[in-house]
């Protein structure tokens, strides 16, 4: 017998190590919180939530909250933060933004996914798991990155996407998230009224201490995609290429003159249950 094929979606999450691309975007997750009005006692769902970058500072705002990701190295790494912090209202627990099986119905009064449930295939099932999960009168907020956006991780994943083998047949974008008619279409199928579902274009902020050539390296060597990518260019002998059109993307980027801080545009959704 055959052993049944690993998800790619989990090895693509488990591949290098998130969370030295988390470690840059602490200040933008808690700004992103401080924004959605957490109150104490509110039960909240994080899909897609690395280790905690956005779960953390909710539950550091009296909620109580789970976060649940594909990455078994991204949910243990979650716990031992929580543990660290003294959270003892947050746990992580691994779990397919797909079918959340072990949460039910009319759980959450906030279910949010910031540049994770996006990458989730089968994007009308992420939809509805979203929606079934989240009691009436709450919330669905995610964020989402912008298909040809000129800022940073649209432009990156553009151009590893180029040096990439084609996706599989009925692959679906994770991009196509960014756009708000597939956006509608999507928790309309759920059963949303299109009047509940509203966007706004926000910024997030990567912050790191090096020179933006550094902060490169971080994604090259730690970040799932990019990862993939140099792999693939290095053996069409492109690898330098691909590096050269990286590092370019990265300095032109960067807004600091001693660090590197560069903003990200990003697509905000927010669903009214």
């Amino acid at each position: 017998m055959t052993a049944p094929a690993a998800n790619p979606n989990k090895a693509l999450w488990e591949k290098g190590d998130f969370t030295r691309i988390a470690d840059t975007m602490r200040d933008s997750g808690d700004a992103f919180v401080e924004s959605l009005g957490i109150t104490d006692g509110m039960d909240v769902l994080d899909v897609g939530c690395g280790d905690g970058t956005t779960a953390v500072p909710t539950a550091q705002r009296g909620a109580n909250v789970l976060g649940v990701d594909i990455s078994s190295p991204l949910v243990a790494a979650g716990n031992a933060r929580a543990e660290a912090l003294g959270l003892s209202n947050l746990r992580f627990e691994e779990g397919d933004a797909s079918h959340l099986d072990g949460q039910a119905d009319d759980s959450f009064d906030l279910v949010m996914s910031i540049f994770g449930a996006m990458f989730a295939p089968r994007p009308f099932d992420v939809a509805k798991e979203l929606v079934r999960v989240t009691r009436p009168g709450g919330r669905v907020v995610m964020g989402n990155w912008i298909p040809g956006d000129p800022t940073l991780v649209a432009q990156l994943l553009r151009v590893s996407s180029a040096y990439s083998p084609p996706p599989p047949e009925g692959f679906v974008s994770p991009m196509s998230w960014g756009v708000e008619t597939d956006v509608i279409e999507r928790f309309t199928a759920a059963g949303v009224p299109e009047d509940a579902i509203s966007f706004k274009r926000e910024s997030w902020t990567f912050d790191h201490p090096g020179t933006p050539s550094d902060f490169l390296a971080e994604f090259r060597d730690y970040y799932g995609p990019t990862m993939n990518a140099y792999a693939a260019a290095a053996a069409n002998d492109k690898g330098d290429a691909l590096h050269a059109e990286l590092d370019t993307l990265f300095n032109e980027q960067n807004t600091s003159s001693d660090a590197t801080s560069i903003p990200a545009t990003f697509l905000k959704v927010t669903v009214r249950v």
